[in-house]
């Protein structure tokens, strides 16, 4: 157990030092909240659950009956709350003695940044594996697959050939999308809702998305993209591990989902014994997808 001594910060015991600096710094805006749809939970777990469905009407012939399909469960995905705290130990000397105050202030800011920063790298997490078979979800599959198993034979919600961002991969994953079916094979209204990718991609987004003709051609063809809407927002993630892999958000519902359980919460104590101080930090969520069509994405090598 670490415990902060006067040893600790020993210019904080002498006049004369101007500023402190390392322990917190100016933080992204929140980001997370761009990947998931945001819910509270009241349980220990949160799951998702898959219903089929029904397939086309077939003709019925004159007198005959009807044909009664059936309509049953498909696969669950379940999420258990996970529990997160940090905290410091500060001795009484220690207090008593440190002559800035500056620095103790900074402690609670620094406990502060290591919560957030924690809740930035989880939420991330889920699609820097998203093309890892070690983390699968309800269906057995990665969130990113070629081959998720679906009653109509296997779907895909990735760039058949996986490509670096550019315009015409954008139109490629965007009609893909749009060609997308359900479980039975039925057209769906699938549509795109925010296009994500690391911080080396925030240029190319912007040349890709926002110009008037067509991104880095010398043909004068209007930029399809911007001129149907096609792409309603779009934004970099500063915690995107893979400096290629680029994705796009969906409209469908009960996809990657964020439960929080006990939001951030600080507490602060002393012990009897040791007249120590302690601070602490701690919070409960859980993060989830369900219908993989929630996200399309690709990953080149």
């Amino acid at each position: 157990m670490a415990v902060i001594t006067t040893g600790a910060h020993p210019k904080a015991l002498w006049p004369g030092v101007y500023a402190w600096f390392g322990a917190k710094y100016e933080e992204h805006p929140t980001e997370y909240t761009d990947l998931f749809d945001i819910k509270s939970s009241s349980q220990h777990y949160e799951e998702l659950a898959q219903h089929t469905g029904f397939g086309l009407a077939p003709v019925k012939p004159e007198g005959s009956s009807s044909v009664y399909e059936g309509h049953s469960q498909g696969y669950i995905a379940r999420a258990i709350h996970v529990a997160y705290s940090l905290g410091y130990i500060v001795t009484r000397e220690e207090l008593k003695d440190n002559l800035y105050e500056k620095v103790s202030m900074q402690r609670a800011g620094s406990l502060a940044f290591s919560m957030s920063q924690t809740r930035e790298n989880v939420g991330a997490n889920v699609y820097n594996r998203a093309t890892n078979a070690s983390f699968p979800g309800g269906d057995a599959k990665e969130l990113l697959a070629t081959d998720h198993p679906s009653l109509a034979g296997n779907q895909s919600n990735e760039l058949a050939v996986a490509a670096a961002f550019s315009e015409a991969s954008l139109e490629d994953l965007t009609i893909q999308i749009m060609q997308a079916v359900d479980t039975k094979g039925l057209k769906i209204s699938l549509r795109p809702t925010r296009l994500l990718g690391p911080v080396g991609l925030v240029y190319d987004f912007e040349r890709v998305l926002k110009s008037t003709l067509q991104n880095d051609s010398a043909n004068n063809a209007i930029n399809a993209l911007k001129s149907s809407g096609a792409i309603p927002t779009a934004s970099v993630n500063h915690y995107f591990s893979d400096a290629n892999n680029w994705f796009i958000r969906t409209n469908a519902e009960s996809g990657l989902c964020w439960f929080d359980r006990e939001g951030v919460e600080f507490k602060k104590d002393e012990d009897f014994d040791t007249d120590n101080a302690k601070a602490k930090g701690y919070m409960r969520f859980s993060t989830l997808w369900g219908d993989w069509r929630t996200l399309y994405g690709s990953a080149p090598a």
